[in-house]
């Protein structure tokens, strides 16, 4: 099977930031079952760590849509953010999903005072 008939995909995702921050309020925990540790860190050290989380939840959803996900863990798309445009690493059964498909996964994150969102591409890898 060649490069080109792998499978592609794109999924988005939209959020209210302030759903999720309530979300958290009431649920302290939540954010340890959703969130990595360098997720958590990176928000924490931003003015509106919500927004940040928010983002990375809906590029979580967009990867799963992506990849037509039905049972997943949150955890296992870890959205990493340095200088440049942020990074998807995958983790357990969505990374072994993306081997088997021959597929890698970029996204692109967005987010107002009042929403976020991303958008996730799969495409063929390269060899």
């Amino acid at each position: 099977m060649g490069a080109s008939s792998r499978p592609t995909g794109i999924g988005i995702d939209l959020l209210e930031i302030e759903r999720l921050e309530r979300a958290l309020a009431r649920r302290p925990r939540l954010a340890e079952r959703l969130f990595t540790d360098a997720e958590r860190s990176y928000a924490a050290a931003r003015s509106r760590p919500g927004q940040h989380l928010a983002a990375r939840f809906c590029a979580k959803e967009a990867v799963a849509k992506a990849l037509a996900l039905e049972a997943w863990s949150f955890r296992d798309v870890e959205v990493l953010s340095g200088d440049g445009p942020a990074e998807v690493r995958l983790h357990g059964a969505v990374a072994a999903r993306a081997q088997a498909l021959g597929v890698g996964v970029k996204v692109s994150l967005t987010h107002t005072r009042r929403d976020a969102a991303a958008v996730a591409i799969v495409d063929a890898c390269r060899t």
